[in-house]
Parts: structure tokens; C-alpha cells; sequence
């Protein structure tokens, strides 16, 4: 019931009113739950097989995935492309300077990349590539205009293009901004259809988003847990603590 919920979510939220072309971007909230285990651990294999190719996770072990209910075997028979043991960390084989012969930029690794761009910013992100032959890749990105990394997961989205429409009211005259210039907005159109839907595509985006979410702290759920526990712990204390400097006070006149 909960997965039909988040996907009747994911197709209201799929065509979101277009920005200004003069305006930044506005985010699209990223409906992610790091308790969801089923949701990490899809997310966890699009990671690896699209991300782990470019970008490395240094901070992160194979093994670390037994935490989302993986066994070891599974691990490695199907999430273990560029390593031997379990145990090594999710690095890449591209050093930096063939990264910055192909790309012009090296891809940054990604161990923390949820907690400093924030879930919202990636969820809009993967969502937001476009067709640009102007761009060095053929790509671009409303989130991260000039982006220097192609889009890797067009085969599943497909191909869209960037729409430029000027702004008009109810009556059909074009809306004006406070220079005398047309009000313009910007809409992403599909040009070639991808091998998903888009509702399952923003399902997967969501996914990969939840999974780098936790990633970047694996322990936040018993960190929010124990977090609570502290804290009825110490209001229980404070109540014992009121109780007893009334016992102590109470013969003082």
C-alpha cells in the first residue's frame, strides 16, 4: 500500500510548473525514507551500476551493505564490479587525470554527496537533463546549468529537450517584467521516450537519492533512536530531580 502511495505521489509531482528562465530552479522534494530497505537496496544497485563507474565512494565499504539486509554473497555476485574482497572500499579504477582528459572536471566522489547538496537538490538533479548540443557532452542540467556530466541514465528516461515559452495572462498579452522584458519559462518535453515510464523512472531517482542519503550516514536511524532515548531518559530525570528538591525544601519555612 505504502509503494502504491509513493507512486501516485511521484506522478503528481512528475510535471512540476516550469521556472522562470530567469529565475533558479525550484526544488522538487525528494520522498525518501532511509528505513525503506527495499527502496535502499534498489537504489544501491542503480548506484553502483551507473554512478560507481565514474564517481568513487571512499568512505564507504561493500560490506557496509549487509546493513540493508544483503548476505555477503550477494554483495558479491551481484554489487561488486571493481573489487576482490568485501571489505574494500567503493573506489573506481579512473585516476584523476584520464577524469580530467575526458570530462574537463573530476567527478567528485560521492560518500557525502546527500549531506552537502542536500536529497532535494539530487532527486531534481537526476530529473533535470536535457538535450544540449552546445555542452561539450550533449547534455545539460536545469539544477547544474554547464554540467560536465553526460546523463547516464537517459536510456531509461529517455531523451528530452528545453522549451522557452513567454509568460502570458488570461487574456493572451504577454506578461512583462519590471525592465519592459517578456516573462519567459522554461519546460522540460520528451524527444525520445526511455525504456521506463516516467513515473518509474522518478521511482528509481528516488531510490538511488535514498540510498546516497543513507549512505552519507548509515547511522541516523539508531543516531535518531538512541537520541530519543536520551532524551526521555533525562526528562525522567528532571521529574526525579524536581521530586526530590521538594522532599529536601519541604520543612523550610
Amino acid at each position: 500500500m505504502n509503494r502504491i502511495i509513493t507512486l501516485i505521489a511521484l506522478a503528481a509531482a512528475f510535471i512540476s510548473p516550469a521556472a522562470p528562465a530567469n529565475q533558479e530552479i525550484r526544488l522538487d522534494s525528494a520522498p525518501i525514507d532511509v528505513r525503506d530497505v527495499v527502496s535502499l537496496q534498489s537504489g544501491a544497485r542503480t548506484f553502483v551500476n551507473y554512478c560507481l563507474n565514474c564517481h568513487s565512494a571512499s568512505a564507504m565499504r561493500y560490506n557496509r551493505l549487509e546493513d540493508l539486509g544483503l548476505t555477503e554473497s550477494q554483495i558479491r555476485d551481484n554489487l561488486m564490479f571493481a573489487a576482490d574482497k568485501v571489505g574494500e572500499l567503493m573506489t573506481v579504477s579512473m585516476t584523476r587525470k584520464d577524469a580530467k582528459d575526458w570530462f574537463g572536471v573530476v567527478p567528485p566522489d560521492l560518500s557525502v554527496i546527500a549531506r552537502s547538496r542536500g536529497a532535494n537538490w539530487l532527486y531534481t538533479y537526476l530529473r533535470a537533463f536535457y538535450r544540449d548540443p552546445g555542452n561539450a557532452t550533449g547534455w545539460n542540467n536545469l539544477a547544474f546549468p554547464g554540467v560536465a556530466m553526460p546523463h547516464v541514465l537517459w536510456q531509461l528516461q529517455g531523451e528530452r529537450i528545453l522549451k522557452e515559452e513567454v509568460v502570458k495572462d488570461g487574456a493572451g498579452r504577454e506578461i512583462k517584467d519590471e525592465h519592459g522584458n517578456s516573462r519567459k519559462q522554461i519546460r522540460l518535453e520528451t524527444l525520445t521516450p526511455g525504456l521506463m515510464t516516467a513515473v518509474e523512472y522518478d521511482v528509481l531517482a528516488r531510490d538511488l537519492v535514498n540510498y546516497m542519503a543513507w549512505m552519507a550516514e548509515p547511522n541516523q536511524v539508531m543516531r535518531k533512536q538512541v537520541g530519543i532515548i536520551v532524551l526521555l531518559a533525562l526528562l525522567i530525570l528532571v521529574v526525579l530531580t524536581y521530586l526530590l528538591y521538594r522532599e529536601f525544601w519541604k520543612d523550610v519555612h
